[in-house]
């Protein structure tokens, strides 16, 4: 569990993912409380992107040859990872500064997703223990799908935490103590650096796929 925390705690750092346009939202209010009550609808978006695809994930292992589905996420974080790099900032822009809860849960799943969010826990979602694949009813009375459902639940919301705890923590020590101002002299670029991970994570998903 402490890879779907750490991978939490690095989509929380991304100011894209949330804490960003709350602390704006904060800002624009002047009112502390508007960047807290910000934070449950960003982790709902973020937890709903995630968990569909773990979801697609925990299926496929039960009705695709595992190797096959590595092959398949290995190509699809590659593949991610390469339109991250050369495609420009697109980012959702539809949302206004007045929202609602609503508006804010849906803003934050088409960022997740944008930002491939969920296809980050592919390799370690690879790695947890095989199943038998099953090619006829394989989801009737296989005997690890309970197991498999109560992991994946148990990786969303360790996720998920891990996830709303570093954006509450980024978000209310920027609104309270630095300030936008700390991200003229303090910014990094994590869309790049988010971009390359993903590359090298496909590649290594890839490589132990196939054995190379």
């Amino acid at each position: 569990m402490f890879a779907y925390a750490a991978l939490g705690a690095f989509h929380g750092l991304n100011p894209a993912m949330g804490w960003l346009f709350a602390v704006a939202l904060g800002l624009q209010e002047r009112r502390r409380v508007i960047v807290l009550s910000a934070l449950p609808p960003i982790a709902l978006g973020h937890l709903a992107s995630v968990a569909i695809v773990v979801a697609i994930v925990g299926i496929g292992r039960i009705l695709i040859d595992p190797t096959v589905v590595r092959v398949i996420g290995a190509c699809a974080l590659l593949a991610f990872g390469v339109y991250k790099l050369g495609a420009a900032r697109m980012h959702p822009r539809w949302v206004g500064m007045r929202v609602g809860f609503g508006d804010l849960t849906l803003w934050s799943f088409l960022m997740s997703s944008a930002h491939g969010a969920g296809l980050m826990l592919i390799p370690v979602l690879m790695h947890r223990a095989p199943v038998t694949h099953v090619a006829v009813s394989p989801l009737a009375g296989h005997s690890d799908a309970p197991g498999m459902l109560v992991g994946g639940l148990a990786a969303v919301a360790v996720h998920t935490f891990s996830f709303l705890a570093v954006t509450a923590l980024l978000a209310t020590l920027v609104y309270e103590v630095f300030g936008l101002g700390l991200l003229r002299v303090a910014w990094v670029n994590l869309d790049a650096l988010w971009a390359g991970a993903l590359v090298v994570a496909g590649l290594v998903t890839l490589a132990m796929a196939t054995g190379g």
